[in-house]
């Protein structure tokens, strides 16, 4: 059984595809920061919910798509990917998420 969140392009959601949220982005960068620059997805999603007020336990499944499809499509943007820090610590594929502090975004 796969995991329904493995590939997030992949996902039929019925809805419009979901668009890259720079200021999705901006908290998955701050979490990933806070977390001392890399985790699991997962974990980043929970600290970007938390920071939006949801509860951990009950993320919305629509919220998890979008920080997921914001980390990925940023990710594989290099000018973006460079600005962001976004960096896959174990490769192409995997779910360890990581962050180069030293990124500088545009105001």
């Amino acid at each position: 059984m796969q995991n329904q969140h493995e590939i997030a392009c992949d996902v039929p959601t019925g809805k419009k595809p979901i668009r890259v949220k720079t200021t999705l982005c901006r908290h998955v960068r701050k979490a990933l920061l806070s977390l001392g620059g890399e985790a699991h997805r997962t974990i980043v999603i929970e600290q970007v919910a938390k920071t939006l007020g949801h509860n951990v336990h009950h993320i919305p499944e629509e919220l998890q798509l979008q920080v997921i499809v914001s980390f990925e499509k940023t990710w594989a943007d290099e000018r973006k990917r460079a600005a962001y820090g976004f960096h896959l610590p174990f490769g192409e594929g995997s779910h360890r998420w990581g962050v180069r502090p030293d990124a500088i975004l545009a105001a």
